[in-house]
């Protein structure tokens, strides 16, 4: 009986995930732009990732016994009631919106005016059971009409659904996501979807939504955020395979900028850097700062820049020799850099 417990055991995975350090990744060679001129001289800006795996009760003791893990429970990484399997596809959609974020932050940063266009509203959690499960809305999916109006934005969404009555039968517009094994998002044309709201739980609260009053009525079971085009002056691809999460957004933007504009942007030094970016160049926090402190001193960085609100978990483990600087926007890493001899951005082409 204990020798079946044990084999039972070991072969049960925890509702746990283990946080381990991956590796330090240039970004340069993972960019490429057309339309525009670029420096073939590239510095050395590694993006810095770790491996994140569910684990067995096996693992699970085994890792205890080595440095640099991190436990993290599953309800921590994901929605409530957003089943786990979501967690890789939610990691894809992400990265595609660090991507997205990343250019338009660069090329505004080297004075480029890029406009945006709503697109619709894109699906970032599908919680199970609810009706948009069952009728297979997916991660990465954009709703873009409801019963023949045209869906542009969350609230959007939200105004056209919130005030019907529970079990009413919606036609919805969605543009089906196909993600790729290693991550890449592609949208489909607008197929119409048919679905039958449920009573909205009580725990919704208010839609947040201007001139959408009252509580919510129907629900679809989704998590949504606004979908948008930005018009970027060039064509630009990076090829992330594999990887997931929002945490890259600041190393992109940073190694965009450079293969854009003159001179060194980091003064030759080797750089490893984490954080979120947004549009507007405001730098977020992100998880497994530890870890990817230790891949950053593995690879050899000599400065890694982390969110503000994370210097003092990435010093607690920094090897000598790697300088941790905190930031919270693009504007101040930028003049970081500057301070350490780097050079300030100009644009090879001139933005129009």
């Amino acid at each position: 009986m204990v020798l079946v417990a044990v084999f039972i055991g070991g072969r049960w995975n925890l509702n746990e995930y283990a946080i381990t350090p991956a590796q330090a990744t240039p970004v340069a060679p993972l960019v490429k732009v057309q339309g525009v001129k670029t420096d073939p001289h590239n510095d050395k800006i590694m993006l810095v990732d770790v491996y994140l795996s569910t684990v067995n009760v096996f693992q699970w003791i085994g890792l205890h016994f080595e440095s640099h893990v991190q436990f993290v429970p599953a309800d921590e990484l994901i929605e409530p009631g957003v089943p786990s399997d979501e967690l890789g596809p939610q990691g894809y959609q992400e990265m595609n919106d660090a991507k997205q974020a990343a250019e338009v932050a660069a090329f505004r940063t080297l004075g480029w005016q890029v406009p945006a266009m709503p697109t619709g509203t894109a699906v970032t959690g599908v919680v199970a059971p609810s009706p948009a499960y069952s009728a297979n809305l997916q991660v990465g999916d954009e709703i873009v009409g409801v019963d023949g109006h045209a869906v542009t934005s969350n609230c959007g969404l939200v105004a056209l659904v919130h005030s019907r009555a529970p079990g009413t039968q919606l036609n919805l517009s969605v543009r089906k996501a196909k993600i790729s094994p290693s991550g890449i998002i592609t949208l489909k044309s607008p197929t119409r979807v048919q679905l039958t709201t449920a009573k909205a739980p009580g725990y919704l609260g208010a839609t947040g939504c201007a001139g959408v009053t009252g509580p919510n009525r129907s629900w679809l079971g989704v998590t949504i955020e606004d979908g948008i085009n930005y018009m970027l002056p060039a064509t630009v691809s990076i090829d992330t395979a594999n990887i997931g999460g929002p945490s890259a957004g600041l190393a992109m933007t940073l190694a965009l900028i450079d293969k854009l504009s003159r001179g060194s942007l980091t003064g030759h030094h080797v750089i490893a850097v984490t954080g979120t970016i947004a549009v507007n160049g405001s730098v977020g926090d992100v998880g497994g700062v530890a870890e990817k402190t230790v891949a950053a001193s593995r690879a050899g960085a000599t400065i890694f820049f982390v969110p503000q609100v994370e210097v003092a978990t990435a010093k607690g483990v920094g090897e000598p020799g790697l300088r941790i600087v905190g930031v919270t926007s693009l504007k101040q890493v930028l003049s970081d850099l500057r301070r350490l001899g780097g050079a300030a951005p100009i644009p090879f082409t001139k933005p129009d």
